[in-house]
């Protein structure tokens, strides 16, 4: 395999419609909505909060909902829908979506991005929740600093949710890669975006209504998922570019 310099047409030619505007100034919105900066002061700030003032909040509207208004859906709550955005299932996608493409383009690079969103995974975010050690729910503490992954293993560091921000990271980064990686129309690429949300928000309402995280670990996995996915898309487009560069200036002076 070579590394792959080929890049996505910017887009169609021609006169933009009133609709191509419109949804070109929605896209740029979205696009400064989730920047790394917007993404990271984000994090910083609902950090602060939940450390503060929303700690009463957690504390209240943590209850295992799930058992007191429908006990009958727990086994399948908690044994399929939860599990769509546990790794093992999460990750095989990727894992399938880079190698297939990597084949196909004849290039690394889409299994690099995955290998870097896992690593992103698991030190980026394994490393806020170590750092925050925050106790479970079922240790009935809402402060910061107050667990840890040594004095009570998983049940230690809660913020921000390990499955709510894989929903993000990795499904994000599966779409990213057909996106940019393969021939995806732009229905197809949009209709994922749509179900990469959806499983965003299973994720957090599984994890709310069977009590397993305070609600501000799973607004903080979210975006802690979505700030280290925008870190990885920002490095890679930036690499694709200047292999393109590289391989126009070859080019060239051949």
């Amino acid at each position: 395999m070579v590394v792959d310099s080929r890049m996505a047409p910017d887009g169609q030619t021609g006169f933009p419609s009133d609709h191509d505007r419109v949804q070109a100034k929605s896209k740029g919105w979205l696009t400064q909505a989730t920047s790394i900066w917007v993404l990271a002061l984000g994090f910083v700030v609902l950090t602060i909060f939940a450390a503060g003032p929303l700690r009463v909040w957690d504390y209240q509207l943590n209850r295992r909902w799930l058992y007191l208004f429908n006990p009958d859906l727990v086994w399948f709550t908690q044994n399929i829908l939860d599990s769509i955005a546990g790794q093992a299932v999460c990750m095989p996608v990727l894992a399938i979506v880079a190698i297939v493409l990597a084949r196909r383009r004849q290039s690394w690079r889409p299994i690099g991005f995955a290998l870097a969103a896992e690593a992103a995974f698991f030190i980026g975010i394994g490393g806020l929740k170590i750092l925050l050690a925050r106790p479970a729910t079922t240790l009935h503490d809402p402060r910061f600093f107050q667990g840890g992954l040594l004095e009570f293993g998983d049940r230690g560091i809660s913020f921000p949710s390990g499955h709510s921000a894989e929903a993000v990271l990795i499904y994000g980064a599966a779409v990213y890669l057909i996106a940019h990686y393969s021939g995806a129309s732009r229905r197809l690429v949009h209709i994922l975006c749509w179900v990469v949300v959806a499983i965003s928000v299973n994720s957090v309402a599984v994890s709310f209504l069977l009590g397993w995280h305070w609600a501000t670990d799973l607004l903080g996995g979210l975006i802690a998922g979505g700030l280290f996915l925008r870190i990885l898309v920002q490095c890679d487009r930036q690499t694709r570019y200047r292999w393109n560069r590289m391989d126009n200036f070859t080019a060239t002076s051949s």
